[in-house]
């Protein structure tokens, strides 16, 4: 087994980073770092709603996903450049989304739509992963201002959320991949989860060899503890 990015245990996360308040006019933005893996988090306010919701008396929230051209080694197009989303993009869009759904009561917004942007400024695995939890740290800043605001009734948000990737590598379970063990996982999961414990996604693939149930239960308590971890991070983000 190769040494692993910044000299790692197999249950380490990565250094993780969340910059509050980066440089950007939405409400909520954050910078999130997951070793070399970069993405840029917005959370951003619409007063229009779905058509299907207009007159129900509460909100929406939704998400975008997109990777900078320069993300990854080689120059990657734009997505739309070729008149449609690149498909990857529009799956791990909609992911963000639903997941954010469940840490928010949407019944409790009111009638307006908020906008989750995820740019990937560099991509070393685990993109979505880090979308995800910076995400929430964005949304929960955006959510407060609207409070100073007066423009929430009650407190919305549920519980805190965030992701975090594992996978087999060489037989033996890895917390948050990069790049380099991602690409030689015989299996990986992606898991999202809320702090009180119930699990909002697990996506799991058998890339080169089925995966048997132990070896799965050893990924999601994995996984498990990773997210715990990510909580802690959130918390002192915010409390700092």
């Amino acid at each position: 087994m190769p040494q692993r990015s910044y000299d790692r245990a197999p249950n380490d996360l990565r250094p993780c980073r969340l910059e509050r308040n980066f440089p950007s006019k939405a409400p909520g933005a954050v910078l999130t770092h997951f070793g070399e893996t970069t993405v840029l988090c917005t959370a951003t306010l619409s007063e229009s709603i779905p058509a299907w919701l207009q007159g129900s008396g509460h909100g929406w929230l939704t998400a975008e996903y997109a990777m900078h051209p320069a993300a990854t080694n080689g120059r990657k197009s734009r997505d739309g450049r070729n008149g449609r989303t690149d498909g990857r993009s529009v799956e791990i869009q909609r992911l963000i989304g639903r997941s954010l759904r469940m840490a928010v009561h949407v019944k409790r917004l009111p009638e307006c739509s908020i906008w989750i942007d995820c740019d990937v400024l560099r991509a070393d695995g685990g993109t979505r992963t880090a979308a995800m939890t910076g995400a929430w740290v964005a949304l929960h800043d955006l959510l407060s201002k609207m409070h100073d605001d007066g423009r929430l009734d009650t407190w919305p948000l549920r519980d805190r959320l965030a992701a975090v990737s594992v996978g087999l590598v060489g037989g033996e379970p890895l917390l948050d991949l990069d790049y380099s063990e991602d690409s030689r996982a015989e299996a990986d999961m992606n898991v999202v989860m809320l702090e009180s414990g119930e699990l909002v996604e697990v996506q799991v693939s058998a890339e080169k060899r089925p995966l048997s149930r132990s070896e799965h239960d050893a990924l999601l308590d994995l996984a498990v503890q990773g997210c715990r971890d990510l909580f802690e991070i959130q918390r002192r983000t915010i409390e700092g």
